[in-house]
């Protein structure tokens, strides 16, 4: 099992009991997997709720215009030429 799908398993209560009983010993004892596990739950609800409006703009999800301009464009050169 992949690290991400671990902890998104874990994270959704999916996890089988004794291997989310292990990971929360191991929590309880490694500061640093407990803020890993925050931040990562950080990271998908900012996720979520960027873009939770399909009608928000870009500009009003935070999302700077050069970074937009830019990943457009590296999209652009990596589409086949028709």
């Amino acid at each position: 099992m992949r690290l991400a799908d671990f902890i998104l398993d874990y994270l959704e209560g999916t996890l089988r009991p004794e291997a989310r009983a292990r990971f929360e010993r191991h929590l309880s004892r490694c500061p640093a997997c407990v803020n890993y596990i925050a931040a990562y739950q950080t990271t998908i609800a900012l996720g979520r709720d960027a873009f939770k409006d399909d009608e928000q703009s870009v500009d009003q999800a935070g999302v700077p215009e050069s970074l937009v301009r830019g990943i457009l464009a590296a999209l652009r050169a990596a589409q086949p030429s028709s």
